[in-house]
Order: C-alpha cells, then structure tokens, then sequence
C-alpha cells in the first residue's frame, strides 16, 4: 500500500508526514498502520480514526492504550505475515 498520509497531531501547527503500510476497520472502526519511512527497520504506529460518520476529514490520534494496541498489533501482524511488527 505505502500511500503518503499527512498528519497535524492535536495542538501542533505543522504536519507530520507518514507512509501507510496497511489499513483495517475492527468493530466499526478504522485504524491505519503507519511508519515515519520506507526503510526496513522504520517505527511503526497505529493511528485510530475517531471522525464520525459525515465529516469530510478523517481525525486519526495515535493508539495509547496497552490493551488496544496489542489487540490491533495482533490483526495486522496476521494481515502483513512477511512483515515482523515491533510498536
């Protein structure tokens, strides 16, 4: 997948540029699997979508809780088999 994705975190100006690796929806919803670059060894995120159902623009926040991203990691670990997910 790999499209390039801007990013303006809650409370800051400028934007953080990311490259999505893989995307899913769980329960309803949408989280994205993101990395800072196109290397091999790049930190990986998760971002969840928290817009609603209407709004042009899609409002994603970074996966903190421990439970959540473990569940979430899990799903995309079993999407991306050739791919080894350190977050």
């Amino acid at each position: 997948m790999n499209k390039r994705i801007e990013f303006c975190p809650d409370g800051e100006q400028e934007t953080v540029g990311f490259f999505v690796v893989e995307e899913t929806r769980i329960a309803g919803v949408s989280y994205l699997l993101v990395t800072e670059s196109e290397e091999d060894e790049a930190e990986a995120y998760i971002l969840k979508d928290l817009s609603s159902d209407g709004e042009n623009e899609a409002r994603y926040v970074f996966v903190e809780d421990d439970n959540e991203l473990e569940a979430v990691s899990r799903v995309f670990a079993e999407l991306l088999e050739d791919v080894d997910l350190e977050l």
